[in-house]
């Protein structure tokens, strides 16, 4: 029989975990430091690749990605050699998606070709905003026109480019966002991820937030209103929702992601990165020590937590309504050894917030807007 893993597919992530700025906003592992050791973050990023592909051999690999931090700032050679031994660890799928994460500065925008060359074939841009103004608030190292430059650089190169906007800015109406969104759209885009920006603890953006200091967020109606408008613009441009903040044209989805939120496996390589691998019909999920300078100086690099069916059942279902496509209750059911509630499917039902058709569940429309709700509803015990 097929194990579980198999109805989401298999992946490979690799995380960089360097940046040439913090941005205030970012809670992810990323760190900024004077000097890095190409050559050893090469060897151990191997190294660690062998080892844990030794568990899962034979397995048809569908993505790798590269993230971070800001991967761009990798050297394009240390990308070819991981490439390489990607290619003789795995069975490679026919149309493999290898996405890299980049920040467009001029000079990153200079390394496109060599990056291509080394087996990238998707670039997933972190442009955040359209406007310099906003740009400096959010800390970041480029100008709108470099960002749009870059850009058109990587598209020239690449035949998939994704494009990533923020909103819910410090100070940004409604019609501000409309006007950014729609010229983005006028860009030809097949993906985009626009997310609301988000206060995190521990983030020189939360420490500014606790003093009082972070003036001119929006309000929850306006939030709302944003991310609704978000979608009824998406959609009038034929990129449609298919994950809660992301959007694409048809067959240009990150297969990648959808690897995460089909609840499939994947292996996470470099400091903090996590996975989920299936072992003997097991599943694990597996951390990786988070400081750069342990991981690195460590053979004993990560830690591994038997998941119960319980557990798997919950993060399939937190993954999977996620996505306009949803759940399929058997699934579900075979995870957790008992079905979903069905009464709290109904109500859910008669709410316009889920809908059932032939025993898979998604979210609908109405029900994106509470995704949350949802969620806890159907997991109660």
């Amino acid at each position: 029989m097929a194990e579980d893993w198999q109805a989401g597919g298999f992946g490979l992530y690799v995380h960089w975990p360097f940046c040439a700025a913090k941005c205030p906003y970012c809670d992810f592992n990323s760190h900024v430091t004077k000097s890095i050791d190409h050559d050893k973050w090469r060897k151990e990023f191997i190294g660690e690749i062998r080892r844990v592909g030794q568990e899962t051999t034979g397995r048809v690999l569908q993505s790798v990605f590269f993230g971070g931090g800001t991967p761009s700032l990798m050297e394009p050679q240390t990308v070819g050699d991981i490439l390489d031994v990607v290619h003789e660890i795995w069975p490679i799928a026919n149309d493999i998606e290898v996405t890299l994460e980049a920040n467009p500065t001029s000079v990153e925008a200079s390394k496109f070709s060599d990056f291509q060359i080394a087996g990238v074939n998707r670039i997933s841009m972190g442009i955040q905003a359209l406007n310099d103004p906003d740009l400096r608030a959010l800390g970041r190292l480029h100008t709108a026109q470099e960002g749009l430059q870059a850009f058109d650089i990587a598209r020239k190169k690449f035949s998939r480019v994704s494009f990533d906007l923020m909103y819910g800015r410090q100070n940004q109406s409604l019609a501000d966002w409309e006007a950014e969104l729609t010229n983005a759209l006028t860009l030809g885009l097949d993906h985009v991820s626009l997310y609301q920006l988000t206060i995190e603890a521990g983030t020189a953006f939360g420490d500014r937030y606790q003093a009082g200091k972070l003036t001119g967020l929006p309000s929850e109606d306006l939030s709302a209103d944003m991310y609704q408008l978000t979608q009824d613009i998406c959609e009038a441009n034929y990129i449609n929702r298919y994950e809660v903040s992301n959007h694409a044209t048809d067959g240009n989805e990150s297969r990648h992601n959808l690897v995460y939120w089909r609840y499939g496996d994947y292996i996470g390589i470099g400091p903090g990165a996590h996975g989920r691998i299936t072992i003997n019909g097991t599943r694990l999920a597996v951390e990786q020590k988070l400081i750069p300078s342990e991981w690195l100086s460590n053979t004993s690099r990560e830690t591994r937590e038997l998941l119960t069916g319980k557990e798997q059942a919950s993060e399939f279902l937190l993954m999977g309504l996620r996505l306009r496509e949803g759940i399929n209750k058997n699934r579900y059911s075979n995870l957790s050894g008992y079905p979903l509630n069905q009464n709290r499917i109904a109500d859910l039902i008669d709410l316009n917030f889920i809908q059932d058709r032939n025993g898979i569940i998604s979210t609908t429309k109405q029900g994106f807007n509470v995704l949350n709700s949802i969620l806890r509803t159907l997991l109660e015990v």
